[in-house]
């Protein structure tokens, strides 16, 4: 008799210790629809070519929601559109800590390490794709176009001439 009180104010402790708990959420579930909307315009003007305000608009998204993989490879993708490939890499990475098996982030971290001739750790990036995609999806292709095309960084880059005085 002299326990039953001593087991309730136990009981009753753990129930309320893990009711805030139970409606935590995880890192890749319910991300704010703001930062979704915001993530869904900076895509639309990254493809018209709107770069600075796709930027913009996709840096927004990750305030309103840093657990927004989605932006962060978007975001990658601007870099890698502005010749950023180191950012690019990095803002990949950053959405690679959120989920690491992201096909469209490894794709786009892949692309840029040819560009910035790591063909090497891309082909790492391409493997891990096709474990992951037994099935095939367009990143492996994506990805696969890109090693064999090569960086593009060298090409696009005009030679210059020694200047004789």
């Amino acid at each position: 008799m002299r326990l039953l009180p001593r087991v309730l104010i136990i009981g009753f402790a753990g129930i309320a210790l893990a009711a805030p708990v139970t409606g935590q959420r995880t890192a890749d579930d319910q991300i704010n629809p703001r930062s979704l909307e915001l993530q869904r315009q900076g895509k639309a003007l990254l493809a018209s070519g709107k770069l600075e305000q796709a930027a913009d608009t996709l840096e927004t998204a990750l305030a309103v929601d840093p657990r927004n993989r989605w932006a962060f490879t978007d975001l990658a993708r601007v870099a890698d559109k502005q010749r950023l490939y180191g950012k690019a890499i990095r803002l990949t990475n950053r959405a690679l800590l959120i989920e690491p098996n992201d096909p469209d982030a490894i794709a786009v971290q892949g692309e840029a390490m040819v560009e910035l001739g790591a063909v090497a750790r891309a082909q790492a990036n391409l493997q891990k794709l096709q474990t992951i995609c037994r099935q095939g999806c367009p990143q492996v292709a994506q990805l696969s176009a890109a090693i064999s095309r090569g960086p593009t960084v060298a090409a696009a880059k005009p030679a210059t001439t020694p200047k004789t005085n």
